[in-house]
């Protein structure tokens, strides 16, 4: 081959760095005058991942933790949730309007627990094939089992200085009921509540609005549609003409030690059924003292006319759970949770639940090739669990990793049949758990 005279390569090789600096000055400044958008604008993109592997002694055939959810794979790791969003925070005081919202997209193992899957695949009242909606339902993976890609909240908020303030959202956002929610920084714990998996919306589809009647009261109201099981986990394309409510209010004491949450939902099974479908919660906490935190959270939920064994029926759920945390160190806390769930119908708990949330229309469900199991049913939890974040006391610098934190869990469950024998922890009436995740925010 023949080579270039060396003044030419000289030549050339300048062109090219000069090119390349050309190049490499545009793109910087391109990507500051990104930043500075970001940052002028209040837009904040962030997220999180949660990753962990939960230990079953009795290392179940089907390789599910029985009726256990998101934390639900036996003696396996699972990147549970890698979650990233975008949003500009609204100011919520002043006397200048503002608006802002989010949007998230999440994969892993959780993300089918929190997909817009308020139509089932069958009418609960007639079990009538319908067709569900397709807002995030089967984006990808289905062929893993148990990975899949969720958009759970996509809103626009915005903030009119009318009074005291009032807050509005309109799209699809996480439920403000209850004490536990979907995103794992926000949970001391790994595993969740059958009161949260089971007894509660995880999100909806309407508008929501916020008012701070005094620094004691504030009160929540909206409208939720889009879903078949009484405005629970709707989505944007189907039964937008199910609309119902959403209300809630709280009161929290004066030195802000105390609080109390009341909320609520009712709206209809379907446009084809017409059916009650409503629940409430109600959550007292209580800061001890500076180091010490309690909760008590009561959910009940009923549902009307739902087939069960060929015939309707009038069907009810509640619950009852209590944490208690306590600040060790600054870096460590430890936490104790009990609970009672009565499925009285045997309705709202399945075993594997991934199984049926997996299941389209035609009865096919790619998460395992066997029918879950429900029956009425009390079941019964406790967890021990400690959240500790490292970084400080081993001297990390890597910023993304200053926020980990690694929650290991113990857990015990135990499930009674009502008027009859109930074995859905891989053919045993109870089981231990235990659990280590890690969370890392960025």
């Amino acid at each position: 081959m023949k080579r270039l005279p060396k003044c030419r390569s000289w030549i050339t090789f300048a062109v090219v760095g000069s090119l390349l600096s050309i190049a490499m000055a545009s793109s910087s400044a391109y990507a500051n005058n990104v930043v500075n958008f970001f940052r002028d604008s209040g837009i904040k993109v962030g997220g999180w991942i949660n990753a962990g592997a939960t230990f079953n002694p009795n290392f179940p055939g089907n390789g599910y933790n029985g009726p256990v959810t998101f934390a639900d794979r036996a003696n396996r790791f699972q990147l549970n949730q890698f979650n990233i969003f975008i949003q500009r925070t609204i100011l919520t005081e002043g006397k200048s309007f503002d608006i802002g919202g989010r949007f998230d997209f999440m994969f892993g193992t959780d993300a089918i627990y929190t997909q817009a899957f308020g139509i089932p695949p069958f009418d609960v009242n007639s079990g009538q094939p319908l067709n569900r909606g397709n807002w995030d339902l089967d984006l990808c993976c289905s062929s893993t089992r148990t990975y899949g890609i969720a958009l759970p909240q996509a809103y626009v908020e915005a903030y009119i200085p009318v009074g005291n303030g009032l807050t509005v959202k309109a799209g699809h956002f996480y439920s403000p009921t209850g004490y536990e929610t979907v995103p794992a920084p926000d949970n001391f714990f790994y595993t969740h509540a059958y009161t949260f998996n089971n007894g509660e919306p995880f999100t909806h589809v309407g508008l929501l609005g916020n008012y701070p009647v005094n620094k004691n009261w504030s009160l929540m109201g909206g409208a939720t549609t889009g879903s078949a099981t009484g405005g629970w986990d709707g989505n944007f394309n189907k039964q937008l003409g199910n609309w119902g409510g959403l209300g809630g209010i709280t009161w929290t004491s004066d030195d802000m030690r105390s609080s109390i949450n009341v909320t609520g939902t009712y709206s209809e099974t379907s446009t084809r059924s017409n059916q009650p479908w409503g629940m409430y919660s109600v959550v007292l906490q209580h800061r001890i003292t500076t180091k010490t935190h309690f909760v008590l959270h009561h959910t009940h939920g009923y549902a009307g006319g739902v087939l069960l064994n060929g015939a309707p029926k009038n069907t009810e759920w509640y619950g009852i759970n209590t944490h208690l945390y306590y600040d060790l160190l600054n870096d460590l806390s430890i936490g104790i949770r009990g609970e009672w769930f009565h499925d009285r119908d045997g309705f709202r708990v399945f075993s594997p639940f991934r199984v049926l949330a997996a299941t389209n229309n035609a009865g096919f469900s790619f998460a395992g090739a066997f029918a879950p199991t429900a029956v009425p049913a009390n079941y019964y939890a406790v967890t021990l669990g400690m959240n500790w974040k490292p970084a400080k006391r081993l001297k990390v610098d890597w910023k993304p990793m200053q926020k980990l934190n690694i929650r290991p869990n113990i857990r015990y469950d135990r499930a009674d049949g009502i008027d009859q024998s109930y074995r859905p922890f891989d053919n045993r009436k109870d089981q231990f758990l235990f659990s280590l995740d890690a969370t890392i925010p960025f």
